[in-house]
């Protein structure tokens, strides 16, 4: 995980008339969540705070009422689908979505949101930064994991965020309602992501504190499974979002492995005029036929792509973003700026 600033500057106008959301899917939180409805209620006080609870056995509802927030249920098991109930559900201008287990900071979140309004951004990425209390807080396997998967979005899809699995997001209503979510756990953060590159969405990053969880708070990732469910994920969207360069790429393994069968034996023809490994020949043949069929295959798929993206980019600008929600109550003379 890279070091990443954070901003000091707490002076954030914030849309008094804007709808804030704080958007929180549970599962087993209930040593935490009180602390993070009434923390969130704090730093963002006109906002409304929605805890989407996803099939907890322990008392995250009513701890979650207890702290005056709207609670809802999933009963669908994974975070993807609670993440999808609730962009479905909610409506606002303005959505913060957070982790229930209390291990980000709530008083970053109006720095987020200002940053969000101000620059008219979509999306703004709330990083977690080195601390010291990183040290417990963030085990190495996540660590190197995160760090990996962050690098290989990059590598595939373009400059993206340095931390990509990060719970802390802020999002526009044009980011949430343009999103088609299918992840169904953990790998919706990997499909955030990629969506918004895709779309090219304006975005932004910033840092903020993290820390333990709280004692008897137990962490629902696992290093392994999770990162493989990832891996999968990334794998799911270069066939979806880039077509051409993964059919490409198992081309040119075909064609590589096509010329390593193929070429020893022109080259025993052109100097002996027999062909005494037809079975290679054969093989190298069928290796070049295939190379041809996934190449027909991307250019197939990247047409079918450019659609979808023509088709998402449509119901994108359907929907007014915060500067033209902002400008339309102006005209409406319904606006106030909040310090």
């Amino acid at each position: 995980m890279q070091t990443i600033e954070i901003p000091q500057d707490n002076d954030c106008l914030l849309p008094a008339n804007l709808e804030i959301a704080v958007i929180i899917p549970c599962y087993n939180e209930a040593v935490s969540i009180g602390k993070v409805v009434r923390d969130f209620r704090a730093a963002l006080p006109q906002a409304t705070i929605y805890v989407y609870d996803n099939n907890s056995s322990d008392d995250t509802v009513g701890v979650a009422s207890q702290a005056g927030a709207v609670v809802r249920r999933e009963t669908r098991q994974g975070k993807g689908f609670v993440v999808r109930r609730m962009f479905a559900d909610v409506e606002a201008d303005i959505y913060v979505m957070i982790d229930g287990d209390n291990t980000y900071d709530a008083s970053a979140a109006p720095r987020l949101v200002g940053r969000l309004v101000s620059e008219g951004l979509d999306v703004v990425n709330g990083a977690r930064v080195e601390t010291e209390a990183v040290s417990t807080a963030y085990r190495p396997g996540h660590a190197f994991g995160n760090a990996m998967l962050s690098g290989c979005v990059r590598t595939i899809f373009g400059t993206g965020f340095d931390d990509m699995l990060s719970g802390y997001r802020v999002f526009s209503r044009r980011f949430v309602k343009s999103f088609p979510a299918v992840s169904t756990g953990f790998e919706i953060e990997t499909e955030i992501t990629v969506h918004s590159l895709e779309m090219q969405m304006p975005a932004a990053e910033m840092g903020v504190p993290f820390r333990d969880r709280e004692a008897g708070s137990e962490s629902k990732l696992r290093t392994i499974s999770d990162g493989i469910r990832i891996l999968w994920a990334i794998a799911k969207l270069l066939k979806r979002e880039r077509p051409v360069m993964l059919f490409g790429a198992v081309g040119l393994l075909f064609v590589a492995a096509a010329l390593a069968l193929v070429l020893p034996v022109l080259a025993e023809y052109f100097e002996t005029g027999l062909v005494p490994r037809v079975p290679s020949l054969i093989v190298g043949g069928s290796f070049g036929i295939i190379a041809l069929l996934c190449l027909f295959c991307g250019i197939i798929l990247d047409t079918v792509t450019m659609g979808r993206k023509e088709a998402k980019r449509i119901v994108y600008l359907a929907v007014p973003g915060v500067l033209e929600a902002i400008a339309m109550r102006q005209r409406s003379g319904t606006f106030r700026e909040n310090a």
